[in-house]
């Protein structure tokens, strides 16, 4: 049985807990290169993990020309993200995603979508990707999102604060954004690719943390550089930093360029490896996709029948 953990509730901003830490680049490159190798996992025993991994992804569409109808068929596979047959075969009732992340005004058709389903929807809001709206603006956004029924809110920084090194300012923001989430928990986005270097990153989710996030989140999945192992290495370490310091637990979500059945056996490990296996639930780490869970559903099926199939088959919504 998964315990569960009280939510996050942040600390007072303590600059002097990640000051003078700076990261090695090419330690964390070694590092990282070295997770896929370090652990093998074949046949039933990858099938289960690949099942994890559909349990905690973030179904996602972010367009700009999404429609009501692409998010009721997106929900549709977030209800049977699995053919049937294929988990019967397995020996699996059912498996759903871990929620479905949409635009603010997409919050309504898919809370209506997945009505009695049990799978939370996630809305991006404060002016995603860039965040350079007022920062009333994107509390308004937030407060809009959960008022339409979201029960998750992905947030975006303001990349200037981390790259003045304004860990005040950094802060009263996302605790700021905290606040206007209420019940909703609240997953911060660092937009690494923006922050210029892992010791920036390290920094931003230690302050991203104490200001109360639920989760700390790679990208935006707009950045020239998203979701990458060495960066995602940098923050899971902030994050046993912060358990150690504190006791709280703060879930962690790789986005953007993450497609592949290996790169959700990638991030499992990583979890696996530098968190143990409590971190390798829905609860504690979420990964941002779309297009990955057809790869993860052609191996399920190559795993059951000895083939490959046509990715046509496998279509997300």
């Amino acid at each position: 049985m998964t315990e569960h953990f009280p939510r996050p509730e942040g600390s007072p901003l303590m600059p002097d807990w990640f000051d003078a830490h700076a990261v090695n680049l090419s330690a964390s490159e070694r590092r990282a290169a070295s997770l896929p190798t370090r652990r093998t996992v074949k046949k039933e025993w990858q099938a289960a993990w690949l099942l994890r991994a559909i349990t905690c992804i973030d179904l996602t569409t972010l367009a700009g020309d999404d429609t009501e109808d692409r998010v009721q068929r997106l929900c549709a596979k977030a209800r049977t993200p699995v053919r049937a047959d294929l988990l019967e075969a397995l020996g699996i009732e059912k498996v759903t995603v871990g929620a479905v992340c949409v635009y603010p005004t997409m919050v309504a058709h898919a809370v209506m979508a997945l009505e009695g389903s049990g799978i939370p929807v996630a809305s991006v809001a404060t002016g995603f990707p860039a965040g350079l709206t007022p920062l009333p603006l994107r509390l308004g956004e937030i407060r809009y999102a959960v008022e339409q029924g979201a029960k998750e809110i992905d947030i975006v920084i303001t990349r200037e604060h981390v790259l003045k090194g304004d860990w005040a300012a950094l802060y009263d923001e996302i605790r700021a954004m905290r606040e206007a989430c209420g019940p909703a928990h609240m997953k911060a986005i660092l937009a690494t690719g923006d922050l210029k270097t892992l010791t920036n990153v390290y920094k931003a989710s230690m302050v991203a943390m104490q200001a109360g996030s639920d989760f700390i989140k790679t990208s935006t999945g707009k950045e020239d550089v998203n979701a990458t192992l060495p960066v995602s290495l940098t923050m899971v370490r902030a994050l046993r930093d912060y358990r150690d310091r504190t006791g709280q637990m703060v879930g962690f979500k790789p986005a953007g360029g993450l497609r592949t059945a290996k790169d959700a056996m990638n991030w499992l490990i990583l979890m696996k490896e530098e968190l143990g296996t409590r971190f390798m639930m829905p609860d504690l780490f979420r990964i941002g996709a779309s297009s990955m869970l057809g790869d993860i559903e052609r191996q399920l099926e190559h795993h059951v029948t000895g083939r490959y199939s046509a990715a046509n088959r496998h279509a997300l919504a």
